[in-house]
């Protein structure tokens, strides 16, 4: 592969516009831009996460989710391109399916927490649902790749597993919310 980037900066966007990988330019708070935007936060988020120990599966799992979102990232940044495909969803599924089987059955609602590394998985998921939520704004105005939002909400769901299954290699309790006893419903 020759130099992609060999000018990091181009003043090309220094009037609030950035450019899409198919020429065209859009504002940089376009519905598409802060989609691209989260994507990369979550990309960014899963690499501070994989600074922590953590089990050979679940190490292997979060570096082919990063490519995985660097190809849901050109997806977006190219208007009509799909990249994404349904075998993408179901390999996590699949690696979801393997981490829920080494953990208890959840009776209780859990809230983010544990070991540095399963709070930052958490911190994961909760991006994930954002960048989810940017990626279901940008397909009333602009039709996406079925997939794409598909990819993010099983990821979303790999990521919380994943927590819980950080926690359990690390012999780490779950931290259980404590509901209050009693609602006061005024407002």
């Amino acid at each position: 592969m020759g130099h992609r980037l060999s000018k990091i900066y181009t003043r090309t966007g220094d009037q609030g516009s950035t450019g899409l990988s198919d020429g065209s330019r859009v504002d940089k708070d376009h519905a598409r831009v802060e989609a691209m935007g989260d994507v990369d936060e979550l990309n960014s988020v899963i690499g501070v996460l994989l600074t922590h120990t953590l089990p050979e599966a679940a190490r292997l799992a979060l570096t082919e989710v990063q490519n995985d979102l660097f190809n849901l990232g050109g997806e977006l940044s190219i208007p009509g391109a799909a990249m994404m495909l349904a075998s993408d969803a179901t390999r996590l599924e699949q690696t979801l399916d393997a981490f829920n089987a080494e953990l208890a059955p959840l009776k209780e609602f859990i809230l983010p927490g544990g070991t540095a590394a399963a709070a930052a998985c958490h911190v994961a998921r909760s991006v994930c649902r954002r960048a989810e939520r940017r990626i279901v704004t940008l397909n009333k105005s602009e039709r996406l790749n079925t997939h794409t939002a598909i990819y993010l909400n099983r990821l979303s769901d790999l990521l919380f597993v994943t927590a819980r299954y950080l926690n359990k290699c690390a012999n780490t309790p779950e931290v259980l919310w404590q509901p209050r006893k009693k609602m006061d419903r005024r407002v």
